[in-house]
């Protein structure tokens, strides 16, 4: 009895300190130099875990991290996800990580002024994104934004995102909308932005542009914007080369020189400023503008105003092309508009 007695007392020794050296161990660094990245998937048992974190060199026990886990009653908080777990980080450390759920976040960016083809094309070749994209979104459906999704997404929840974002951003945009536009559906308000996002790239002329084209819809002029005519050629990709005078005049549903009014539906999809931008423009009685050459527009109310702008801008092009230098700018817009 006396020799059991002492064979428990040594089993008890040995445990305890087996448990005092896992209480030690939990908290020192990992082997891992680099961050790791570790995918749980739902439903797999703590010792599989605890394996695939010791394979991709994040532990350099697996037995002793899930005995630590059982030890700290964790071992039922690890949620199934996709984690970035740091350079060195100890078995504490990586518990933390895989019971705080917070998974590693990837993007698809959908710059503004980009097609609903171009943006669909970019969502199915994503490497991470899941399952099948459905059908292409209707031309400016999408609202662009660099959208973070986890890893299990489908393409098509991400599509469904999209088009919810410029849902609810146009609605909210359209309840506070200025008064006497010239369209009367959100559906025209898209029309209009995505003509604006294809004219200007800078965030700070988009009100002046799109109070222009709305001057010219009430006035009953054609809008005449070249991205229309492109769009009716390439449905928006790149023309790569200059507009031809029998593409200038030829009908389709986009051409804004040829047909009155806006085209029948949007030639790509408008960002947030192009969709703010033709609810609440500038108040200008501008009619025109014209390139600068430098990155921004000249604008101008009258058509002689204008043409001393085009000369300007000519005069720009041919000193820059026989590389000359540019003694001053083309002329900057007459200080007549204000913003509401």
């Amino acid at each position: 009895m006396r020799k059991v007695l002492i064979i428990l007392a040594v089993l008890g020794l040995i445990a305890a300190g087996g448990v005092e050296w896992i209480f030690a161990a939990w908290t020192q660094p990992g082997p891992n130099a680099n961050q790791g990245v570790v995918l749980i998937e739902p439903g797999t048992r703590v010792r599989v875990i605890s394996q695939e974190l010791q394979s991709a060199g994040l532990l350099k026990s697996a037995w002793v991290f899930e005995a630590a886990l059982r030890l700290h009653r964790m071992a039922d908080k690890l949620k199934a996800s996709e984690y970035a777990v740091p350079a060195k980080s100890s078995m504490a450390d990586i518990a933390g990580i895989l019971a705080s759920g917070k998974s590693i976040q990837h993007k698809v960016t959908a710059a503004e002024g980009l097609t609903s083809n171009m943006i669909y094309k970019l969502v199915v070749a994503d490497p991470v994104l899941t399952g099948e994209a459905g059908p292409e979104p209707a031309e400016g459906t999408l609202l662009p934004e660099t959208y973070l999704f986890t890893r299990g997404t489908t393409r098509a929840e991400l599509l469904e995102r999209m088009k919810k974002a410029q849902t609810e951003f146009l609605q909210a945009q359209w309840q506070s909308r200025v008064a006497g536009l010239p369209f009367t559906t959100p559906a025209q308000a898209v029309v209009m932005a995505s003509i604006v996002e294809k004219e200007t790239s800078l965030p700070e002329e988009r009100r002046h542009i799109a109070a222009v084209f709305i001057n010219r819809l009430k006035t009953g002029m054609r809008l005449q914007s070249d991205p229309t005519i492109i769009y009716g050629i390439t449905k928006g990709y790149p023309l790569g080369r200059e507009i031809r005078a029998s593409e200038i005049t030829a009908v389709t549903p986009y051409n804004t020189y040829a047909i009155d009014g806006l085209p029948s539906a949007p030639i790509a999809n408008p960002g947030k400023d192009s969709l703010a931008a033709v609810l609440a423009p500038e108040q200008s009685d501008d009619l025109y503008f014209v390139a600068t050459g430098q990155g921004g527009h000249a604008f101008a109310a009258t058509i002689a105003e204008h043409n001393k702008n085009v000369v300007a801008y000519r005069v720009y092009l041919r000193l820059k092309a026989r590389g000359e230098p540019v003694i001053a700018a083309p002329p900057k817009p007459p200080a007549r508009h204000r913003q509401m």
